[in-house]
């Protein structure tokens, strides 16, 4: 629906034509960013608090823990009050909602410290790469073993890379027995998770930690 600005503007009652052009576009500016305000609501915090619970009633939990049972959200929020506490809607979905009284900013303090508690433990598993040949030197060989090794005890999979050069191309035969001596190799700490297959002249296979027992 049209402003009333915007009438005026369309209906030519400003004298300047480029200024009348400005106010235009000005006013198309703001009608279309009312209408996705409400199409789009501005995002609020991650739980509903205190006044943005609007629920006729709710199921009420205590800062101990203890029920109060379904209450009226003016009784809850007289409740959270009292104890000088937040009123914090935990179960939005449940019929009724379910709310808790606690301290809001002390839980978001708590659950941002887990998170970043969490993040710091976790392990990134990263896909390290060698790569291997058909005429590849048994010291070469064996720097690759001790390389490949070291990523799996670091926790790492190994992607093992061999490529066909050439007429090469006719021994692929020869590249699986090269694959399976190198997983051979690795036996005690790698456990092959995807089997030697042929791309274009790359064949290649996966190893991944073994478990440990």
């Amino acid at each position: 629906p049209s402003s009333p600005l915007l009438r005026s503007l369309q209906e030519g009652q400003h004298r300047y034509p480029v200024y009348r052009t400005v106010l235009y576009a000005r006013a198309e500016f703001v009608r279309v960013f009312f209408i996705l305000r409400r199409c789009f609501p501005i995002s609020k915090l991650e739980h509903q608090i205190n006044g943005d619970i609007h629920d006729s009633e709710v199921r009420l939990i205590a800062a101990d823990g203890s029920q109060f049972g379904v209450v009226s959200i003016a009784r809850a929020r007289e409740l959270a009050d009292e104890a000088g506490l937040d009123l914090v809607k935990i179960a939005p979905t449940a019929q009724p909602p379910v709310c808790k009284i606690m301290d809001y900013g002390k839980f978001r303090f708590e659950q941002s410290k887990r998170e970043k508690e969490a993040k710091k433990n976790q392990k990134i598993v990263e896909i390290k790469q060698v790569q291997l040949s058909l005429s590849i030197a048994e010291h070469d060989l064996a720097v690759m073993q001790k390389r490949t090794v070291g990523f799996l005890q670091d926790g790492n999979k190994v992607k093992v890379v061999l490529r066909f050069r050439g007429r090469e191309m006719a021994h692929t035969d020869m590249g699986l027995d090269v694959l399976a001596d190198f997983a051979a190799r690795c036996e005690d700490c790698a456990v092959i998770e995807k089997p030697a297959k042929l791309e274009g002249r790359n064949m290649s296979m996966f190893l991944a930690p073994k478990p440990a027992k």
